[in-house]
């Protein structure tokens, strides 16, 4: 059983490097943002309360998160495995999967952070611009804000528990893919796959 975390800010790769690492790993991904999605669109009781936050421009607060996050690791598919991806973002949400995951005696065993600067992500999101409407240049950055007030202390708390692996999110996927996969073989994923 391998569980991953990848983290990095909006428009770092870490979608399709997840695609892909969980594809190679034989494991399943898992996004907050999937999650969110299927509440929304299958009415849930958090989905429709997760919702009311989304429409008002607010971040989906850190108790529906957990719940969502729990009920999806509480399903089968997961038992070998899964990569997350979008959680945890806050030191709230990351005493919270971890005890989630002791709750079955399992732990992270990685955490992989793709480190692509500000002004790259900036560059990348409005290289796509045309297929987003909120990818703007002040929006961007806000969300960089976000992204950074928020989850530097979860990078600072997983690399002080020796979980923490920094990746290059620079130049062509598939280098990138190779960069990941290279530096996953240098954890203890190596010994368990």
């Amino acid at each position: 059983m391998t569980r991953l975390l990848i983290i990095g800010p909006p428009g770092s790769g870490k979608g399709t490097q997840a695609q892909r690492l969980s594809a190679h790993l034989e494991i399943v991904p898992v996004s907050t943002g999937d999650i969110f999605r299927m509440n929304v669109l299958e009415q849930t009781v958090l989905g429709t309360e997760a919702q009311r936050h989304m429409d008002n421009g607010d971040l989906v607060p850190d108790h529906l998160t957990n719940d969502m996050v729990r009920q999806r690791l509480a399903m089968p598919d997961v038992e070998d495995g899964f990569l997350l991806d979008g959680y945890p973002r806050t030191l709230a949400q990351v005493e919270a999967l971890d005890g989630m995951l002791a709750s079955s005696g399992l732990r992270l065993d990685a955490v992989l952070e793709l480190s692509v600067s500000d002004e790259q992500v900036v560059q990348r999101l409005l290289a796509r611009a045309d297929d987003r409407s909120d990818d703007n240049e002040e929006v961007i950055r806000h969300r960089l804000d976000l992204y950074h007030e928020q989850t530097n202390a979860v990078v600072s708390e997983y690399a002080e528990r020796g979980l923490l692996t920094t990746v290059d999110g620079l130049g062509p996927v598939n280098d990138i893919t190779d960069r990941t996969m290279t530096a996953l073989a240098m954890t203890s994923i190596a010994s368990t796959r």
